[in-house]
């Protein structure tokens, strides 16, 4: 156990090794960001049993045409039952009725591979915290935890899930809730430290009948304004395979943006499953569009990919993109796929080392 003098060097130390790091992350970002097409909001390194590629092979695989990207794991591992898929090993959650439970491991898995890199390579990766159960009254706790036993690592917590097609009835014990007090709790603490908060919330369920109230919007915007002081990114524009765009969504979205009391939220426009309704025709390119030029610095790109073997998953999610890259003003393209990211994770990252050096004294 280290006394108060020790823990205030350890703290120190932190610090200085923080700045060093951001010293440094100029001239390396301006190395490895010269040409680059895009920064990955929205990466997991690992997949739903845990496996993936080494932190070091991902950072060459991102070489000179990924500036920066976010490094998480899944929070969720898919139970093997040999009573529901015999000697068959699932991978991924589709393939078994078996259930998913959260995987806290995750978390200390990510932080000691970010430690495994050199400088260099770690100022171009931002891991989150993804390990908890949201409708645990125990999670921001879990949180902290991982923030005090690996300092100077962490940068947001997410994508964590709440609402999502497919995975929210799967996984073990109790579902979670917008309207849970656990959920406000871990964005509560968020805001506290300065994490960058990833949610997916799926805006609607999956088939809903005609004219079915998508009541999931009423929830999510009666949260985001419970916690204003919070940088949450809102993954996926709340979409997914079977759940489309409702109604009126761009309208929804423009009157969103505009609300001043909802200025902490972002929008991450992730996965080839998005991708799929935004280029759908010429007519949805040039509404999405539309918007994010109205709005340039409310949007990130990330790929959503899950263990990539090489960059390829990445750039054939980013190509998907190619005519809303076409469509947007070169200000808003620079700032969706590069400068929104630098922006939003370089002031996460001073706010938490903070964070962290000031409770480690205190511990």
């Amino acid at each position: 156990m280290l006394n108060r003098s020790s823990r205030a060097r350890l703290a120190a130390s932190i610090v200085a090794s923080c700045m060093l790091l951001n010293a440094g992350a100029a001239s390396g970002q301006a190395r490895s960001c010269a040409n680059a097409a895009f920064s990955d909001a929205h990466f997991h390194l690992t997949n739903y049993i845990q496996e993936g590629p080494s932190a070091a092979a991902y950072v060459k695989m991102m070489g000179d045409v990924v500036c920066r990207s976010t490094l998480f794991g899944i929070p969720l591992q898919q139970q093997w039952s040999y009573a529901n898929t015999g000697d068959f090993k699932p991978t991924y959650y589709l393939q078994t009725d078996a259930p998913l439970y959260y995987y806290s491991f995750t978390d200390a898995a990510i932080a000691m591979a970010y430690r495994s890199l050199p400088q260099e390579q770690q100022i171009r990766l931002d891991p989150m915290i993804t390990g908890f159960n949201p409708a645990d009254m125990y999670a921001a706790d879990h949180i902290r935890r991982v923030l005090l036993t690996f300092p100077g690592v962490f940068s947001g917590i997410g994508e964590f899930t709440i609402h999502k097609e497919f995975v929210s009835s799967k996984i073990s014990g109790e579902t979670a809730s917008l309207l849970n007090p656990a959920l406000d709790k871990v964005l509560d603490f968020a805001a506290e430290v300065g994490l960058v908060v990833i949610l997916h919330n799926d805006l609607d369920m999956p088939f809903p009948k005609s004219g079915q109230e998508p009541y999931l919007l009423a929830q999510m915007k009666a949260l985001f304004l419970r916690h204003p002081n919070a940088t949450i990114i809102w993954a996926h524009i709340g979409v997914g395979r079977v759940v489309r765009p409702i109604k009126d969504q761009l309208v929804l979205l423009d009157r969103a943006l505009q609300n001043p009391e909802l200025k902490h939220v972002m929008i991450d426009i992730s996965w080839d499953e998005v991708a799929k309704y935004i280029v759908a025709s010429p007519e949805t390119v040039a509404g999405t569009a539309a918007l994010i030029n109205r709005y340039p610095d409310r949007f990130l790109f990330g790929s959503d990919v899950v263990a990539p073997a090489t960059l390829a998953a990445q750039q054939q999610v980013y190509d998907m993109y190619a005519p809303l890259w076409a469509a947007l003003t070169p200000e808003a393209s620079r700032k969706v796929r590069l400068e929104n990211y630098k922006r939003i994770f370089d002031q996460a990252r001073a706010r938490v080392r903070a964070w962290e050096a000031r409770n480690m004294i205190a511990k």
